[in-house]
């Protein structure tokens, strides 16, 4: 099994491929370009750095949401283009459950958090469970709370009610560091540079694990999950209302 992997939801544009538990290759950059000008680039360089015949892939994984709204719409469009043109299904991974992913095995809480501006964040809580079944290796990411957009002291006051060591990641992370200092009454440390932003070979394994449950789309039914209203939408919305 083949998966090409996109995350374009964040700062980073992430491309990857994995074969069954095997990376081949990721490109990651964080730079001053937009993702329209990095993502198809850094496929095409991927593309020819690993020889990749486009035909032997089986799936298409991507980050679907939440996150930048053109950043989704991008990583989208080149997503379903992909899809469509090699007629193959995409598997959508939810943007928090692929941050999570980065921190296989963590003990504890995980909690990522992305700046949703307007005092919001993208978050969510998982957990790594280790599976019970001795015939089979590592652990399972399980869901504590969705992924939803709230105000980053909704989302303290919830760990502080759950008591239990937290991880925080993501590029929220500066942004209410202070707050979170603040705040928090329980045990919590940051996720190290690494390992705290959006990464494709996360997306991938994870893509593989939702392939092989049966878990992907058509490329025509395939939409970015937003949670929540663009600023167009809002300022629109807003101007029905006067």
């Amino acid at each position: 099994m083949k998966i090409l992997a996109l995350d374009s939801s964040g700062l980073v544009a992430s491309v990857a491929i994995v074969e069954e538990d095997n990376l081949i290759a990721e490109y990651d950059i964080q730079y001053k370009k937009t993702h329209s000008q990095t993502l198809l680039p850094m496929l095409d360089e991927i593309k020819k750095m690993t020889d990749l015949d486009m035909s032997t892939l089986d799936a298409v994984a991507l980050a679907a949401g939440p996150g930048s709204f053109t950043g989704l719409r991008i990583g989208s469009a080149t997503a379903k283009g992909l899809g469509l043109a090699l007629n193959i299904p995409l598997i959508e991974i939810p943007t928090l459950e692929g941050l999570a992913y980065n921190l296989y095995g963590a003990k504890g809480y995980i909690c990522p958090i992305m700046d949703a501006r307007r005092g919001q964040v993208y978050t969510g809580v998982y957990e790594f469970v280790r599976n019970e079944d001795l015939a089979k290796e590592g652990c399972r990411l399980e869901v504590v709370e969705s992924q939803c957009a709230v105000p980053i002291e909704e989302i303290i006051e919830k760990l502080n009610y759950l008591e239990n060591e937290v991880i925080f990641l993501g590029d929220g992370v500066p942004v209410f560091r202070e707050k979170i200092g603040a705040a928090m009454k329980i045990p919590y440390h940051f996720a190290p540079a690494h390992m705290n932003r959006q990464r494709a070979a996360s997306i991938a394994a994870l893509g593989v694990n939702y392939y092989k449950a049966g878990k992907y789309v058509s490329a025509k039914a395939h939409a970015p999950v937003y949670l929540r209203m663009s600023q167009a939408e809002r300022e629109r919305k807003e101007k029905e209302n006067q």
